[in-house]
């Protein structure tokens, strides 16, 4: 016998996987130029030429068997200096290598840093819509999920609701901002005010209340918004961040987590981290690409691409009459559907060869995900079929 719960995992795909390959298939069948093939969201530009640069010098240069080599379990430790003095750089926060623990990404670091802090009983509030994922990697850690809506439209806290929503048994909300899926940031007045409201709660129920912050969009951010610094307002702040977006490495699986060095025991959560990546599989992340990012922290890929085709998606599609939520950051648009039963929509959007992801795989029902980090010629093509798919419910 195994367990049913993993094999469930394994036989039900993620659906914006399934939606994915979905497409790869369509697009053999009536080619890909008639496919508007919105379903994954994975970088459609490419790295900074300091990435290929950097790894052809270390290539190049570095002696093979140190490169390729293990590092420390929690990473190499001069990576970790580097990363944590740029932090300091960025965002005035002190921290040191002792509060980084370098991951295969952020799913990585989210599943290592929830290990490490759920205690049998304990609750995650996840903020919706939220990424689809969270619920497996929290449950898996043994954790209830607690889920509280963002106000619809704004997609902003609602501060009511997660007040209510706080118990005893709270041990962790997960905050990720520029969100997938809506786009929208949180403002500094609303991590202020969310700040304001756990320390409260920590004092109510003597508990500690972790944030943990998954940061792989923090980078792609468009007209001058500014993403806070969660750490700067929060003491008890996990940080779980990723290069998959920011340099364009998604398949290369390289992040880090910063345990924050204000955060009560933090020396104590940090082993908490580490022991959680030993339990777990995860030590010693990709050396090459550890050394790479020590070079390359703090770089973005050029997104002008991703600002053109979110003013583009955003103003046709609003201009067709969609009602959509205004999007600062990441590279998704998140959609009102024309029927409250977003799942019904979303099939009916693939008779015009339009994929989308329905909101309900992330909490929000009535609304779907459509991301545009794809050719800016595919999104103009398919915006007849948008108005087709609009018309049709008039």
């Amino acid at each position: 016998m195994i367990p049913e719960k993993m094999m469930m995992l394994g036989k039900k795909s993620n659906s914006i996987r399934a939606l994915f390959e979905y497409g790869k298939k369509r697009k053999a069948e009536i080619g890909e130029e008639n496919v508007y093939d919105f379903s994954i969201g994975n970088p459609s530009i490419p790295a900074p030429a300091k990435v290929n640069e950097t790894l052809i010098r270390m290539l190049n240069e570095k002696d093979s068997v140190a490169l390729h080599g293990y590092t420390s379990n929690a990473g190499d430790t001069a990576v970790r200096s580097a990363i944590a003095s740029n932090i300091k750089k960025r965002f005035g926060f002190d921290t040191d290598a002792n509060h980084i623990y370098m991951t295969c990404g952020a799913a990585s670091s989210l599943r290592i840093s929830l290990n490490a802090i759920i205690m049998p009983g304990d609750e995650v509030i996840l903020l919706a819509p939220y990424f689809a994922e969270y619920t497996v990697f929290a449950e898996d850690a043994g954790a209830t999920c607690v889920i509280v809506s963002c106000t619809e439209g704004s997609f902003a806290l609602d501060m009511k609701k997660l007040e209510e929503a706080i118990t005893p048994k709270t041990k962790a909300i997960i905050i990720n901002s520029p969100n997938n899926p809506s786009g929208v940031v949180l403002s500094e007045n609303d991590i202020r005010q969310l700040s304001e409201l756990l320390m409260r709660k920590q004092q109510e129920y003597s508990s500690d209340i972790f944030i943990i912050s998954d940061e792989p969009y923090r980078e792609l951010v468009y007209g001058g918004v500014s993403v806070p610094y969660i750490p700067c307002f929060y003491d008890n702040t996990i940080i779980c961040y990723s290069y998959s977006k920011s340099l364009s490495l998604p398949g290369e699986r390289i992040g880090y987590i910063m345990v924050s060095p204000r955060a009560k025991d933090d020396a104590d959560v940090f082993f908490a981290v580490c022991g959680s990546g030993r339990a777990l599989g995860y030590i010693c992340a990709p050396s090459i690409f550890q050394y790479l990012v020590a070079e390359c922290d703090g770089m973005t890929s050029d997104i002008s691409v991703y600002d053109t085709n979110r003013k583009l998606a955003y103003d046709a599609l609003n201009e067709i009459g969609y009602t959509t939520a205004s999007p600062d950051g990441a590279f998704y648009l998140f959609i009102k559907t024309l029927e409250a039963d977003s799942m019904a929509f979303c099939e009916k959007a693939k008779g015009y060869e339009i994929l989308l992801v329905p909101g309900d795989d992330f909490g929000y029902p009535g609304w779907c995900r459509l991301s545009y980090c794809v050719t800016t010629d595919m999104i103009h093509r398919s915006i007849p079929a948008f108005k087709k798919l609009y018309d049709s419910y008039r």
